[in-house]
């Protein structure tokens, strides 16, 4: 059982209903049958029972609704007729293109400037993306940029007579907090769904992007992708992402990119097009309590370094496997994901000041990132036994604790393809002999070793591989 990103368009709506303020309570007798309980069919609840107002969460979808858009994309795909059909018809075998159509949603941040936010998957590979108004009309939305990593894409559409959401402080929320979805589920209209933050800092959720989700239990399903979480006054606390789900439908587990994240991706990607991301060049793992002990530890938080590759960024700060990294600029680092975040959303360029405990004594160590650089050769080049695959260095985003180099392409009937190695595999270990990278797969193979036994991940299954 794995997260699923949502297909299909919406914002999965859920109407928190937080109940009442706290402290208040209902005075005097309970109300009779006759007082309040019988109205005419059609009649709207009473603005008040018994002097306390009903509780309702009207006022304020009333301003979250008008910035929540339905996204409707259009794909073309070029296809081939089947070679019998053609010949048994004695059609011509021309190519042919079919129209794949998908549905999501999105939210209006910017009214002046006309930018939505929505999910990439929402997006991704879309030739056309028409984006349908709370008010019914419906705009061409121009893709301003992309961000497969954090699932982040921004659009913009014609300014005229929109809403926009502010953005809240998501690091602010806590466990507990009541949150709203809105969107369009199953293409079934705008839909309001609420429920509460569940957990905070979700990561490991499939993929190997920038994870620092909000779990809610607010109802989200297909067709919620790109659409709004927000809290009890209105403002966008997150963007509905995934769900996790035995069946593809909600079963109150839903996770959402949060606003504060959101803010970082979009700044970029209005600024560039693209997110440029730094990388100090490190490989680090979190902190059990068996590694706090043996670190001399007060607790176990932070990331510990496994690996400086060479002439990195860390490398020229003095940085050292054993390390352990506990800020970031003054953010505070409490996991390796988190320093995954970090440097992976500041920019190239950027001095950073990195706050490490060594040997139990803390040090500041200064640093400025550069952008991440990826060797990729051609197998043969390594060593004949790997000829017709192309092997490169894991991009940032992808790297795994475990290091190693990523199988990105294998030739069919090449030697490599039949001696079992296939597009997608991370090589972790030659002949036993762990590699970080190209560089140090080049050297293993240096020696020419008479045995070539790979150490191979594939999916979540590891095995040995003899290359012949």
């Amino acid at each position: 059982m794995h997260p699923k990103k949502l297909p299909v368009l919406a914002v999965s709506l859920a109407i928190a209903l937080a109940g009442f303020a706290a402290g208040t309570a209902w005075r005097g007798t309970a109300p009779s049958l006759g007082d309040h309980l019988i109205a005419p069919a059609g009649a709207a609840l009473p603005a008040a029972v018994d002097g306390q107002a009903v509780p309702s969460l009207a006022p304020m979808l009333e301003r979250v609704t008008p910035a929540v858009v339905n996204i409707n994309t259009k794909t073309r795909v070029r296809v081939r007729r089947d070679p019998f059909f053609e010949h048994f018809f004695g059609l011509p075998n021309m190519p042919r293109e079919r129209v794949q159509q998908s549905l999501g949603s999105g939210v209006i941040v910017d009214a002046a400037k006309g930018y939505v936010l929505t999910n990439n998957h929402v997006v991704e590979g879309a030739d056309d993306v028409s984006v349908t108004l709370a008010d019914g009309r419906t705009l061409t939305g121009t893709l301003i940029g992309t961000d497969p990593d954090t699932d982040i894409a921004v659009l913009q559409i014609p300014a005229e007579r929109l809403a926009a959401l502010p953005l809240a402080d998501s690091t602010a929320l806590r466990v507990g907090d009541f949150v709203v979805a809105v969107g369009n589920p199953f293409g079934l209209g705008q839909t309001v769904t609420s429920g509460i933050v569940s957990a905070l800092g979700r990561t490991g959720l499939g993929g190997r992007g920038y994870q620092n989700f909000i779990q809610t239990d607010a109802s989200i399903n297909p067709g919620n992708s790109g659409g709004p979480l927000v809290d009890l006054r209105g403002n966008l606390i997150g963007i509905n992402s995934m769900i996790f789900s035995p069946s593809g439908g909600n079963v109150g587990i839903g996770f959402a990119i949060p606003a504060d994240l959101v803010a970082q991706v979009m700044g970029q990607l209005v600024q560039f097009g693209t997110v440029k991301r730094g990388a100090l060049g490190v490989e680090a793992q979190d902190i059990t309590p068996e590694l706090a002990r043996l670190l001399n530890l007060g607790e176990a938080r932070g990331a510990v370094v496994a690996r400086v590759r060479a002439g990195s960024p860390a490398s020229r700060a003095g940085l050292a496997a054993g390390d352990t990294i506990l800020s970031l600029d003054g953010k505070s680092v409490r996991s390796a994901q988190e320093l995954h975040n970090l440097e992976g959303l500041t920019p190239t360029g950027a001095r950073v000041a990195l706050g490490v405990l060594r040997d139990g004594k803390p040090l500041t160590l200064t640093t400025t990132l550069e952008a991440p650089t990826v060797r990729s050769v051609k197998g043969e080049s390594l060593d004949p036994r790997l000829a017709g695959a192309q092997i490169a260095d894991q991009a940032d985003s992808q790297r795994q604790a475990l290091g190693g180099v990523a199988v990105t392409r294998v030739a069919e009937g090449s030697r490599a393809y039949a001696s079992g190695l296939r597009s997608g595999d991370l090589i972790a270990a030659v002949n036993q002999r762990d590699i970080g990278g190209v560089d140090d797969l080049e050297q293993v193979l240096q020696r020419r070793s008479r045995q070539l036994l790979l150490t191979v991940v594939r999916g979540q299954n590891a095995f040995f591989l003899l290359v012949e």
